[in-house]
């Protein structure tokens, strides 16, 4: 534990500050660890975008008139540290097995009335299939319930991602219906399915219940 807290599975821990944290699940797929992007994960972070462009480009969401975004992957950092430490985001970046395979971001982080969340994410093509962003979606689940006091957490989806599609599927988050013209992706505003989770869903966590999933229990 070199930053404020670890939480591992089955057992969240109580944390000073919501950020910076690490969240880490082990089974017998490997070891799937959700934490901070550091300006270090540079060079694996680029090598790993160029090398899923494809793969990626398609569910990327755009800025209407092509604004700029951060210049350099340092100030991409900055930035995200910058919305994290404002209790707005929780920038993850995910490894399997030690190695960078993807990103998971808890964004929309709101209090009050609503108490809500929303969760994005990609991940190399190398490792879809194996279970690793069900994994990390469940963990930052469980840590939204269960440490932040969030009360809902959804994840918005374009209609044609099918693989992502299977992800709120395994899990089992509810299908709310579409939202027109919801984000801007490649140039146009896309529609997007809505699926979501509340706390009533998972008394146990939803980290247990996937789990219980994978093994077919």
């Amino acid at each position: 534990m070199t930053r404020s807290a670890q939480t591992r599975a089955r057992g969240l821990t109580t944390v000073t500050r919501a950020w910076p944290v690490t969240l880490r699940e082990d089974d017998q797929q490997g070891s799937v660890t959700l934490r901070p992007l550091h300006r270090r994960d540079a060079n694996d972070w680029m090598r790993l975008r160029a090398a899923n462009q494809d793969w990626l480009e398609p569910w990327e969401a755009t800025t209407p008139g092509g604004s700029a975004g951060a210049a350099t992957f340092g100030e991409y950092v900055r930035l995200l540290t910058q919305q994290a430490r404002s209790g707005t985001t929780l920038p993850f970046a995910v490894d399997l097995d030690g190695a960078l395979v993807g990103q998971l971001t808890v964004s929309s982080i709101t209090y009050g009335s609503l108490c809500s969340a929303a969760i994005g994410y990609w991940v190399s093509r190398q490792v879809a299939g194996r279970g690793v962003i069900p994994t990390g979606v469940a963990m930052a689940t469980d840590y939204c319930f269960q440490v932040l006091g969030l009360h809902r957490v959804e994840i918005n989806i374009r209609p044609e991602n099918d693989r992502s599609l299977r992800v709120v599927e395994k899990l089992g988050f509810r299908d709310e219906g579409t939202r027109v013209r919801y984000l801007h992706i490649q140039g146009d505003w896309r529609d997007h399915r809505t699926f979501a989770l509340t706390t009533e869903d998972v008394p146990g966590g939803l980290l247990a219940r996937w789990q219980r999933v994978r093994s077919g229990l």
